[in-house]
């Protein structure tokens, strides 16, 4: 049957599994959360809005400071809400979306396999569909308040 999960090998994992998919997916959901927060939290704390646009701006980023301050707050502030699961779906989408210009504009063209290329940042980009996907899940505060966008 179409969508249905396939049986285990043993039967009596079953009840394993069930649990461990939850929380497979809440450790994914708080580690990408927590680990894009040092990123923004040292633009914040290093160069600030200033430094960042004038980096946005040499890539040809414009607006570049709108685009500076949006780019802080998706790592730190958006960061901070996937990890804890609220408003999960519109914060996973604006680091998707940043993730993907990250790509376009600085990986693809080292290539891959080459230093700063695509796979890391590839990947990243890959875990962010997955949260924007799924949402919260089952441990975030957006179920815990019964709404979920």
């Amino acid at each position: 049957m179409a969508g249905s999960d396939p049986k285990p090998i043993f039967p009596a994992l079953g009840k394993y599994y069930a649990t461990t998919s939850d929380l497979a997916y809440f450790l994914l959901r708080v580690t990408v959360g927590l680990m894009v927060i040092p990123h923004g939290w040292g633009k914040v704390f290093g160069p600030g809005v200033a430094g960042v646009a004038t980096y946005l701006a040499k890539l040809h980023l414009e607006p570049a400071t709108p685009l500076a301050v949006i780019v802080m707050f998706t790592e730190t502030i958006g960061g901070l809400l996937v990890a804890i699961g609220l408003f999960t779906r519109p914060m996973a989408a604006l680091l998707v979306i940043e993730f993907i210009v990250l790509l376009l504009v600085v990986h693809v063209p080292r290539g891959y396999m080459a230093q700063g290329g695509v796979e890391f940042p590839l990947l990243w980009l890959l875990m962010y569909v997955v949260v924007l996907l799924r949402g919260g899940g089952p441990w975030s505060l957006d179920r815990k308040i019964g709404k979920e966008i």
